[in-house]
């Protein structure tokens, strides 16, 4: 009997750990999901409607590097909960970590130097990819709550 009770435990036990790495990785999807749109679709629009446009600028500019860290940190923290019970989940999550740190270090880097230097149609082309990668970040960490979900 003793032996019983101690497999239905250890059985309970892993449903218990894969429950909570599944539903806390769910938490964190829908934070960097809502965070993101919030953020990217919400907050910048909001900022050059109520401010005047070099106010806006530079707390744009001072906002999107903290804002890449926050995507960055919740989509890592995402893909490691799930990565040993949706490992596909975790591999998108992780793609979204990564390609984060280019957009953060490289290209707001550019977009603000063509913005400084005037050049209209490189900060168009810039800000046009920046603008793409937070889309498909969005869908990515939508795609994955759709599939946490179902």
């Amino acid at each position: 009997m003793g032996r019983t009770l101690n497999i239905c435990f250890e059985t309970n036990k892993a449903i218990i750990v894969e429950y909570f790495l599944r539903a806390t990785g769910l938490l964190f999807t829908a934070w960097l999901f809502g965070g993101t749109m919030i953020f990217a679709m919400g907050f910048a629009a909001f900022a050059f409607k109520v401010l005047p446009t070099d106010q806006a600028r530079l707390l744009i500019r001072k906002a999107f590097p903290p804002f890449y860290l926050f995507v960055m940190a919740t989509a890592f923290v995402a893909a490691a909960l799930l990565s040993t019970v949706e490992g596909v989940s975790a591999l998108v999550l992780l793609i979204v970590a990564l390609t984060t740190i280019p957009t953060r270090q490289v290209l707001m880097p550019a977009i603000n130097r063509a913005t400084d230097g005037g050049d209209k149609k490189r900060f168009m082309v810039l800000h046009t990819i920046s603008v793409l990668i937070t889309l498909a970040h969005i869908a990515a960490a939508g795609t994955v709550l759709v599939w946490l979900i179902s």
